[in-house]
């Protein structure tokens, strides 16, 4: 019996008890109790600091809809420990449809912790869900939002070309889940205020690190649907309109040629057009879910970024260099490295140098993450890159670059040039256009005057 069948036959219900929302002067407190029966529980929370932001009440059903919804995103990292074969829903309402769209979100969300802890599933027999509530509520729709846009950011490129791209106003906010110098850093350059920076404070229950420590089943977990629906959340209290994400259409790309196993599931396409229909069924305010990124590539988001050089020494992606208590480019993972690769048409190389503080392509070390990267290994990457075409194009143009002007090729692009042809360079990528993308008139003229003006 392997560690999956272990754990759901010792543990075979998860539950989801409780939540609840309440507020002082400084914050709002979203509260949950989760439970793994004859095991643990586990109270995760997430405090939104109120500032001066124009706020609507708590006291409402919407408000406890959502609220409820959130836990239903958050219950996912808890249950994934011991992947129990019934989730029993002690505190609210789902109909089957709802039952059949979460499971979908769980099932592909996990794909990778599937994938890199070998359990054999399928979107059937993974998971039960049972409600105990069986009154069905009727929740009325909201009808007053503003034009205004929340705009969630890491600390990375892509958001701040969408912080730079999209034509904002004084009523728009950033929102930043356990914000860093880095990432408030990004939001200031941009104009941003104290006062429109919506901060929030996610707190992992701490036995869930101790049954992490123990060995039980651990792995990436859809981080960006939790996203989806407490920056929706944020934007119902806010009043806006708007939810402005920044995923590109390179995150549709599966980790796994062939299969739907996809570290960027929740940056996909497919769940967004999912979490649009979602939210307008069963969430109802008249709030718009999209990414204003949708049309472009990475290698189109890191020719408008390379621009913006106000942020080069301040922008951050790299996850390994986030745990400590400065945010720094590790410069030893795929994240760092297909950073590196992407801005290299642009800024190789003194400018990207001192950027990441070394040469990457002579980092030697690299190779096997390198090779993933281009597509030359079994498996792409589990972290936010960007597909084979993207990498192989920006890697064969900087070569070209390189030797047109009589430069000795680095390690890794003398080692690719030796064992890899070239790929034509002559239909460049970064003038393509994806139309399939959830933006308005307004919204893709913005983006195209950004990805077509004049250099």
């Amino acid at each position: 019996m392997n560690r999956f069948q272990e754990c759901r036959k010792t543990y075979p219900e998860f539950w989801y008890n409780s939540y609840s929302s309440y507020e002082d002067e400084k914050t709002i407190y979203l509260e949950y109790e989760f439970e793994i029966p004859n095991l643990t529980k586990f109270y995760p929370k997430l405090q939104i600091a109120k500032k001066n932001l124009p706020l609507k009440s708590l006291n409402s059903i919407q408000v406890n809809n959502m609220v409820f919804h959130i836990g239903l995103v958050e219950l996912i990292s808890y249950w994934k420990s011991t992947c129990s074969p019934k989730v029993v829903i002690q505190c609210g309402y789902l109909s089957e449809e709802q039952i059949t769209w979460w499971k979908k979100l769980y099932f592909y969300g996990l794909g990778e912790l599937f994938y890199r802890n070998q359990i054999q599933t399928d979107m059937e027999s993974f998971m039960d869900i049972e409600c105990k509530e069986i009154e069905k509520f009727e929740y009325p729709e909201i009808q007053e939002q503003s034009e205004g846009y929340i705009i969630p950011i890491g600390g990375g490129k892509d958001s701040v070309v969408t912080l730079e791209t999209l034509n904002r106003s004084k009523n728009d906010y950033c929102l930043i889940i356990n914000p860093k110098p880095t990432t408030l850093k990004c939001a200031q350059i941009a104009g941003m205020d104290e006062d429109h920076i919506i901060e929030i404070c996610r707190t992992i229950d701490k036995s869930l690190i101790e049954l992490n420590s123990k060995g039980f089943i651990n792995g990436h977990t859809p981080f960006s649907a939790m996203l989806a629906f407490v920056s929706y959340f944020i934007a119902y209290l806010t009043g806006k309109k708007y939810i402005a994400l920044s995923n590109e259409n390179s995150a549709n790309e599966s980790n796994i040629v062939g299969e739907k196993v996809n570290h960027q599931y929740s940056k996909s396409f497919e769940f967004e057009c999912d979490f649009e229909e979602y939210a307008s069924k069963y969430l109802k305010a008249p709030v718009k879910y999209f990414s204003f990124l949708r049309p472009l590539n990475e290698l189109q988001i890191a020719k408008i970024f390379a621009k913006y050089e106000q942020y080069h020494q301040i922008f951050k992606s790299c996850n390994v260099g986030s745990k400590g208590k400065e945010w720094i480019w590790c410069c030893n993972c795929a994240k760092c490295l297909f950073a590196y690769i992407i801005l290299s048409p642009y800024l190789y190389s003194e400018k990207l140098i001192s950027i990441f503080g070394e040469d990457l392509f002579e980092k030697q070390e690299l190779l096997d993450t390198f090779l993933e990267l281009t597509g030359n290994k079994a498996t792409k990457p589990f972290d936010c890159v960007g597909t084979f075409e993207e990498v192989n194009f920006a890697i064969s143009t900087v070569i070209q670059k390189l030797e047109k002007s009589q430069k000795k090729l680095p390690y890794l692009l003398e080692y690719y040039k030796m064992h890899y042809n070239l790929v034509d360079t002559v239909e460049d990528i970064t003038k393509r256009y994806n139309d399939e993308n959830n933006l308005n008139e307004a919204q893709n003229a913005m983006v195209i005057k950004a990805l077509f003006q004049k250099e």
